[in-house]
């Protein structure tokens, strides 16, 4: 059982994940729906595994859910609460069940099962167990059984929902559920029933495809006389196309947005507003999404995936993030996922770098790709369009160039910008005579800022020693 004090705050949400791969981004909504409810009411947000279906669930799974949520930096009260650990609980539940007469064994074998529910598609009824009404004087003997839920046959079961309003079921097409399978281990519906009355969790938050599921679990709930959780069913995320997400929309995993150079912050931000709204409020820190979110503003239509708005958005907080945690983060992604060299004269170049790339890059795979031509190590090779571009007498102005450059005293982007314009007037040409091989020389063709800054940021050393290569190098 869980410790529960006369203290226990008024509002406890879950996430209640089944522990089958990573945290897809439907998941990772969810989960800060529940974890804003929480923070925004003073609860607490705790975390359970629904790791019941062994065949399924690994560790691996579990530990992805959870590195997953702590990137998100949605941060959950207490242990991770795994449902499998809690087996003899539920068993327990279900053996009252039968007891108060709330529940009866059912010894039909799996075909049996299949057969009479067959039958009763084709008839249009209920499917019903032939054990329901029986005293069990004629039970076998040895024979292992399922214990099912005595549903009622007729009446409606409402759910009243925070977001898709009173949703009535009707009871004669609900079943006699499942409790207990024959070789005793408990099923998903009485295991979230009893861990979610344990947890004292007050709002039951989740996607509307457990709509149908909730109708099923009040049975339960009404069957143990238990005070039901309120409702808040969540329609899902689909793609850009208005179908159901699946892997042809790229990537699912909150892991792929993270090593494509999505920030948590920006994820936060973009997942809350995909499907839920207040006023205008469209960039807002975790503070004030937390004094602003309540279940009224969530919508009752699915969303659409909109990376165009997720990268929008993530600029933002590129934009706005402190240069030195950008560094870290491109330095690592470079480690990663490229196969460039590094150094700590390099790494150095890169967190210079930072205010001036930061704003010409979405994602920190891009600010990586801007950063290209800080790391390359000489001689940078020259092809194609870049080779080009030493055509003619562009190395021969190359080398003027540098001695001009060598004798420059001031080596920043403002002065430097100035003498390579200056220079161009001197040569009497257009800029792009002088800086577009400039460029080639110092970039081998990879994206840069503008000359002036690019030179600033390689420094003295490495910028002369960049063109006295292309100086040299083969020319077309």
């Amino acid at each position: 059982m869980f410790c529960i004090g006369p203290d226990m705050p008024a509002i406890i949400t879950r996430f209640a994940p089944s522990p089958t791969g990573f945290l897809h981004i439907g998941g990772a909504r969810t989960a800060l729906f529940n974890w804003l409810f929480s923070r925004a009411n003073g609860g607490k947000f705790l975390l359970r595994i629904e790791d019941t279906d062994h065949a399924r669930s690994t560790p691996e799974a579990i530990a992805a859910i959870d590195s997953g949520l702590a990137w998100l930096g949605l941060d959950h009260d207490g242990e991770i609460i795994l449902q499998s650990q809690r087996a003899e609980r539920h068993g327990q539940i279900a053996h009252e069940l039968l007891a108060d007469g709330g529940a009866y064994r059912c010894y039909m074998t799996p075909e049996e099962t299949l057969t009479e529910r067959e039958a009763a598609r084709a008839e249009g009824r209920k499917f019903h167990s032939p054990w329901r009404d029986n005293d069990g004087t004629d039970a076998p003997s040895n024979q292992p059984y399922a214990v099912r839920l005595k549903a009622p046959n007729d009446g409606h079961t409402i759910i009243d929902d925070k977001v898709q309003g009173a949703v009535k079921f009707a009871n004669a097409d609900l079943d006699d559920l499942i409790l207990l399978r024959a070789d005793g281990t408990p099923t998903y519906m009485l295991a979230v029933v009893v861990d979610d009355h344990d947890m004292n969790i007050s709002h039951v938050i989740r996607g509307d495809d457990h709509l149908v599921n909730a109708a099923r679990q009040n049975l339960i709930y009404a069957a143990l006389n238990w005070p039901i959780p309120i409702y808040a069913h969540i329609p899902l995320i689909h793609g850009p196309d208005g179908k159901k997400l699946s892997k042809r929309h790229g990537a699912l995993g909150v892991e792929a947005y993270r090593d494509m150079g999505y920030l948590p912050e920006a994820m936060r931000n973009y997942l809350v507003r995909l499907g839920w709204a207040h006023g205008d409020l469209e960039i807002a820190s975790d503070e004030e999404l937390i004094a602003v979110f309540d279940l009224g503003g969530i919508n009752k239509a699915p969303s659409r995936l909109d990376f165009d708005k997720m990268a929008s958005i993530n600029a933002h907080y590129l934009h706005h993030a402190e240069n030195t945690r950008l560094s870290d983060l491109t330095l690592a992604y470079i480690r990663d996922f490229k196969e460039w060299p590094l150094n700590s004269i390099v790494s150095e170049r890169v967190c210079c770098a930072m205010e001036i790339l930061k704003k010409r890059a979405k994602t920190i795979s891009e600010l990586a790709d801007q950063s290209y031509f800080l790391v390359r190590q000489r001689p940078i090779p020259l092809e194609g369009k870049a080779l080009k571009q030493l055509s003619g007498d562009a190395q021969q102005r190359l080398a003027r160039l540098c001695e001009a450059l060598t004798s420059e005293v001031e080596w920043n982007a403002d002065t430097l910008g100035e003498r390579i314009q200056r220079f161009a007037q001197e040569e009497e040409v257009g800029f792009g005579k002088v800086g577009q091989p400039l460029r080639a020389a110092l970039t081998g063709g990879a994206p840069a800022p503008d000359i002036g800054a690019s030179c600033a940021l390689l420094g003295r050393e490495e910028t002369l020693a960049r063109i006295e290569d292309a100086i040299v190098a083969k020319a077309p």
